[in-house]
């Protein structure tokens, strides 16, 4: 796969939220609010340290892809949700979300129209470019998620609301990608439960227009305090709280919640949770046997189990990836943590990006790269 100026055989990248460094965590991350600093400031030069250290990890543990680890917040809500309601003028305040998993979070109010207020990943990127000279990955939640996620008391209607947001995020988008950043990735991790009927449209609009960067999209099963979320059946009532043992039949293949819907999305690159935690099926790759990946899209999927403290070996990893391979191409594979390494202390986040390193080149010497 290109990655950069060179070719790589099964290129390796970790997804979503790392453990920030605890000092970031214990005081600057609670000022940082994304906006343009001074050189001299104290905020600026502590957020452009911290994502040195977090690109360090990564580079000692021989990632081919430095991603910006999602540090703009001290914990996953401010990261994966709140920042980004702030950056568009939402007001944090609601009641909690109704979804099993995230009933911790409250949903943000919407009552102005929904704009870009400043950059949203722009010192971000910026800050990644100086720290490495590694081909780069800069991450957004997706538009689906963000919406879901809404108190709306200003748009007349859900669609209404996505497009704003997703034109706001192009907005920025476009913005990182004339820097040269080579991967941009969106998060919808609430695909797998259902599409609403604007998703593709919305994602499509987010990224209408990017002329340098490959565009991924990441779809998981939820990591919010390590546990995925469930299928209800078809008889479940809107926000009943199901009992999961009365469920009428099997629950649907992962990969098939996702495949080939995903595919009308404009991407590059389609990035699945499947071989970390759900090792045991690949989570039913063999549905790309039936819905073949189009010719211009590479899979990448998750080799390292994140609601894990265990560290996989090299070879555990390796055997994953061969396994990746009787479905996929090697040449259209590339391989990453199921999700975000957050949930975990440092030193174990640390210990499995150098394990997905470790696997993959095992991988790569079988496979003849």
């Amino acid at each position: 796969m290109r990655v950069g100026d060179k070719e790589i055989l099964i290129p390796t990248s970790m997804v979503g939220n790392y453990p920030n460094p605890r000092w970031w965590d214990a005081g600057p991350a609670r000022d940082w609010r994304g906006d343009q600093e001074p050189p001299d400031a104290f905020i600026r030069e502590a957020f452009e340290d911290a994502i040195q250290a977090v690109v360090h990890d990564q580079e000692l543990a021989g990632l081919d892809i430095i991603s910006d680890g999602r540090l703009h917040g001290d914990n996953y809500a401010d990261a994966a949700v709140y920042y980004y309601m702030r950056r568009m003028g939402y007001d944090l305040k609601g009641g909690h979300l109704g979804f099993p998993i995230y009933s911790r979070l409250h949903a943000g109010t919407l009552t102005q129209e929904i704009k870009r207020r400043g950059g949203i990943m722009v010192e971000q990127a910026r800050a990644l470019r100086r720290a490495t000279d590694k081909p780069i990955k800069v991450q957004y939640t997706g538009v689906q998620v963000l919406s879901q996620c809404t108190n709306d008391l200003f748009y007349d209607n859900p669609r209404d609301r996505a497009m704003a947001m997703a034109a706001a995020i192009n907005e920025d988008i476009l913005e990182v990608d004339s820097m040269g950043v080579e991967f941009i990735q969106l998060d919808e991790f609430t695909w797998p439960y259902f599409y609403e009927d604007w998703a593709i449209e919305a994602f499509n609009r987010a990224v209408q227009g990017v002329k340098n960067a490959q565009i991924i999209v990441h779809v998981c099963w939820g990591n919010w305090g390590g546990t995925p979320a469930y299928y209800p059946d078809e008889t479940a009532e809107s926000g009943e709280i199901f009992d999961l043992t009365q469920r009428k039949g099997s629950a649907p293949s992962a990969t098939a919640s996702v495949v080939p819907k995903s595919y009308e999305a404009n991407i590059d690159v389609l990035n699945l949770e499947n071989s970390g935690r759900r090792s045991d099926d690949l989570s039913g790759l063999d549905v790309l046997k039936d819905n073949p990946l189009p010719d211009n899209v590479s899979f990448w999927a998750g080799v390292i189990d994140v609601k894990s403290t265990i560290t996989e070996t090299a070879e555990e990893v390796c055997d994953r990836i061969m396994r990746l391979a009787e479905f996929v191409p090697p040449e259209r594979l590339g391989v990453t943590t199921d999700c975000g390494l957050i949930l975990l202390q440092r030193y174990i986040a640390i210990d499995k990006l150098h394990a997905l390193a470790a696997g993959t080149e095992l991988a790569r010497k079988k496979l003849g790269g």
